[in-house]
């Protein structure tokens, strides 16, 4: 399959975000931040309240790609093997066989992830990393695309159990959907009136596009001062004096290929300062810690990002 054009990555873009649309209403800069991560092959965190739509989003995006999927609901009980697989002995052939998990698979739900135990919430490790499972020594890959879609409920919530700094470190991207105002939510009331949307959601894409288009989006361009933008912002989280623990290099490396993502779907072969500054809370706030002074202050990672964006040059044309 030859490498898709600019063009074409902008218009294979239009058609997923038009067909996530068709059941999501008034969220397509989400949806448009699920398509970067996508093309970037990461991994998609989404927090919220219960009920939002971060499920439908998942299903919706999934239907749409018609890729393989499968849904975890993680609970407290649910143990690691019941993600990865295991081998069962078989009788017959006095051979140990591999029984897939869920996670051998294109695209995952895991809703409510930080429902699990932290040994089980670590199980998703090597597949979000590696993209492949070790199951009694036996290394699988796992299918390509692959991706996983985790939703967590607030921290705040009973029966909630924080993920750990390196499993967020993983997630390429975090994101929230937000209540819907009056007129998206009375939108969204007549789509669901008669029959779900969903059942009839066709599919607009196919893996071996999306495999083509996750090569194609390295080759967009990025300027010495756009690079120089990004390790500023970066290294400004570490230095804050209200962080504990910046974002790592992998976040310098997850937002560069964000920006090429986003400037692609956007019609564009080289990526803008914009481009830099709109994906930096998507991409770093979920990698900082937060001293326990400015929490108490009532202050987040949300905010010092917002500090650093400001206060970090963006790089003019000369």
């Amino acid at each position: 399959m030859s490498s898709p054009s600019i063009t074409d990555i902008q218009s294979t873009a239009r058609l997923i975000r038009d067909n996530v649309g068709k059941i999501i209403v008034g969220k397509s800069n989400v949806i448009d931040l699920a398509l970067v991560a996508l093309l970037c092959e990461g991994h998609i965190l989404f927090e919220d309240v219960p009920g939002i739509g971060k499920t439908t989003l998942a299903k919706a995006l999934a239907r749409s790609l018609g890729c393989a999927f499968r849904r975890i609901q993680f609970t407290p009980d649910l143990l690691p093997s019941d993600v990865t697989g295991l081998s069962v002995f078989n009788q017959k052939t006095q051979e140990f066989e591999y029984r897939a998990g869920p996670l051998m698979t294109q695209i995952v739900l895991a809703d409510e992830i930080n429902r699990a135990t932290p040994r089980t919430q670590s199980a998703l490790l090597e597949a979000m990393q590696e993209r492949q499972i070790t199951v009694d020594g036996a290394t699988k890959m796992l299918p390509r695309p692959f991706l996983v879609l985790a939703t967590q409920n607030p921290i705040e919530l009973e029966g909630t159990f924080p993920l750990p700094e390196a499993q967020l470190d993983r997630f390429f991207i975090k994101l929230a959907l937000g209540y819907p105002n009056a007129d998206e939510e009375n939108a969204m009331l007549l789509r669901f009136e008669r029959a779900d949307p969903l059942e009839q959601l066709a599919v607009v894409v196919n893996a071996d596009t999306i495999l083509a288009m996750q090569n194609a989006i390295r080759s967009v361009r990025v300027e010495q001062s756009v690079r120089e933008y990004i390790i500023a912002l970066v290294r400004a989280t570490r230095e804050h004096s209200s962080v504990e623990l910046g974002a790592s290099p992998r976040g310098s490396l997850y937002l560069y290929r964000a920006a090429q993502a986003y400037a692609a779907i956007n019609g564009r072969d080289f990526v803008l300062p914009d481009d830099v500054k709109y994906l930096a809370p998507y991409i770093l706030t979920h990698r900082l810690i937060i001293s326990a002074q400015t929490r108490l202050r009532g202050r987040d990672a949300t905010g010092v990002i917002r500090e650093v964006i400001e206060s970090v040059p963006v790089p003019v044309e000369q």
